[in-house]
């Protein structure tokens, strides 16, 4: 089948090649728009990302530093505790009556001629 030679046909003149060439220039003139508009959010994205960065990793140190403080007084009780029931022996300590009794029952001594029977639930810690 032969080709058909196209119906229009297209003017070479001064004017469209003016034409022809301010679309190019504009075109240009878009591409560069817009890659400099790619550049310009590239580098909004960057400065968003580096703070919260900063910011995520600030959260996580605060969300540690929480569950440590939360063991320390946890600890602390303890040792409170130990503290209070140490200084609670001693006070009792200062009593003569207290350390006969406490000599006997935690280290085993006795007067000569005397039976010790052990009763764990009565003897002192």
């Amino acid at each position: 089948m032969p080709k058909k030679k196209p119906s229009v046909v297209q003017l070479n003149n001064d004017y469209i090649q003016d034409e022809n060439q301010r679309k190019r220039y504009e075109e240009e003139e878009i591409k560069r728009r817009n890659r400099f508009m790619g550049w310009v959010m590239l580098f909004v994205m960057l400065l968003f990302i580096l703070p919260t960065y900063n910011l995520v990793s600030g959260y996580q140190n605060l969300k540690q530093q929480e569950k440590e403080v939360s063991s320390l007084k946890a600890d602390y009780k303890t040792v409170q505790n130990q503290v209070t029931e140490k200084q609670a022996l001693a006070d009792s300590l200062k009593n003569s009556d207290y350390v006969a009794k406490y000599a006997r029952a935690k280290y085993y001594y006795s007067i000569s001629g005397e039976t010790i029977y052990l009763l764990p639930e009565l003897v002192p810690q």
